[in-house]
């Protein structure tokens, strides 16, 4: 089932490109996929471009896939040192009727609005919490600029 589900959805990127989200296959398997989301205009992940991995199981789109930022990143719901995202749509809020591309759009939704009430990065999440909005956006694009930019 995750076979052709997953093979549908790789037509229907091709067909219907996001200008916001890079995704594809890695590898020989088609379980294991990379994207590149970039950062929305308007945050302090604006000029990003982040990398995430993407690994479906069989029971996919069933289970949801495990997405994880490949690029490190200063936010609230997304672990520093191993890039789990904290995100309701990849555990008890999936449904089988979303996509890969809806996965990738919801983690720049998240960029756009962290949530530091449940935070898997306490330090982003305190800032947020404590009202230090300016030095929340200072850290996120103090990262984003050594991590996520390309240099032209």
């Amino acid at each position: 089932m995750a076979r052709n589900r997953l093979t549908q959805e790789l037509r229907e990127i091709s067909k219907n490109p996001d200008p916001d989200i890079s995704l594809e296959m890695t590898g020989d398997t088609i379980e294991h996929w990379s994207a590149v989301v970039r950062g929305p205009k308007d945050s302090p992940y604006e000029g990003g471009e982040f990398a995430l991995r993407i690994t479906c199981t069989a029971a996919y789109p069933l289970s949801p896939p495990q997405v994880m930022f490949a690029t490190k990143i200063f936010h609230p719901n997304v672990n520093f040192a191993t890039g789990e995202i904290c995100l309701d749509i990849l555990k008890t809020g999936w449904s089988p009727a979303w996509t890969l591309q809806y996965v990738c759009r919801a983690v720049i939704a998240l960029l756009l609005d962290p949530n530091a009430d449940s935070p898997l990065n306490c330090d982003a999440g305190n800032l947020i919490r404590s009202g230090d909005i300016r030095g929340y956006r200072s850290m996120a694009q103090m990262y984003t600029a050594e991590h996520a930019m390309v240099v032209g």
